[in-house]
């Protein structure tokens, strides 16, 4: 690999790094585009399984962090990976199946419904605490099935699916939902880079610089994160339109093949 690609490598995943330390989530889903416009990889199933390694080893170090602060509840954390691994497996084994052009294409559509979702205000939900009965139970298993196979399928964290889904069927509080999602977040994400890997799809040696450039950047993002934790929301809107540009960039991209 040239210096070029290296530098390339790392910059895209510093980009991803300094957008989660700075927003506290939702930068992930630049790691597919970045590998595949900014670094040059040619196959979508290998940026999507590189991708998914890199968005695992970013949520368990975020999961460190939240479980020292005493944030994660344990037991919802482990029933919703395990779940949740099923359907990540699942939902990698379609993807992988599926024309890469055509995952790219779709790929579009979900980061318009996230970019939506992120300027939408966060409005605090009313939650309580509900009793574990098997009612609760099944409604974890199947938030936990349903967001595994989306994470699966698109190589991406789901944060924004797994929280708000922990939040409805346990009645646990924003802060715990964030901190106990980050456990299936990198779960899911591993079990997609196990499963894509398996059919030689992930560049181990680009993951790492990736990654590398990720943990730099993260850091940098958090620094700046209390300096500018007043313009969270004007922070969040940009984010939001730049999400909508790279989206547009990859339905025309990819238009011809999916609808040939």
């Amino acid at each position: 690999m040239s210096s070029t690609s290296i530098l390339a490598a790392v910059g895209s995943g510093g980009i991803v790094g300094f957008m989660l330390g700075l927003l506290g989530g939702g930068g992930s889903i630049l790691a597919t585009p970045l590998l595949l416009y900014v670094v040059g990889v040619t196959q979508p199933h290998v940026a999507i399984g590189t991708g998914a390694l890199a968005v695992s080893v970013n949520a368990f170090a975020n999961f460190a962090s939240h479980a020292i602060k005493g944030h994660v509840w344990w037991r919802c954390a482990a029933v919703f990976s395990v779940l949740g691994v099923i359907g990540a497996l699942a939902g990698s084994s379609l993807g992988k199946a599926m024309d890469g052009d055509r995952l790219i294409f779709l790929f579009g559509i979900l980061m318009i419904v996230v970019g939506i979702m992120m300027l939408k205000p966060r409005k605090a939900m009313a939650v309580e605490c509900r009793p574990v009965d098997l009612r609760m139970c099944l409604a974890t298993a199947g938030v936990a099935l349903a967001a595994g196979a989306a994470s699966g399928f698109f190589g991406i964290g789901g944060g924004f699916l797994i929280v708000p889904g922990l939040m409805l069927a346990t009645g646990m509080p924003m802060i715990n939902a964030i901190g106990t999602s980050l456990l299936s977040v990198g779960t899911f994400g591993l079990a997609t880079a196990v499963n894509y890997s398996s059919s030689g799809l992930v560049d181990w040696w680009l993951a790492a610089e990736f990654i590398g450039g990720g943990t730099v950047g993260g850091l940098l993002g958090m620094l700046l994160a209390t300096r500018l934790s007043a313009y969270k929301n004007i922070l969040n809107r940009l984010f939001a339109a730049l999400i909508f540009v790279v989206a547009c960039y990859i339905l025309y991209r990819n238009r011809a093949t999916f609808f040939a």
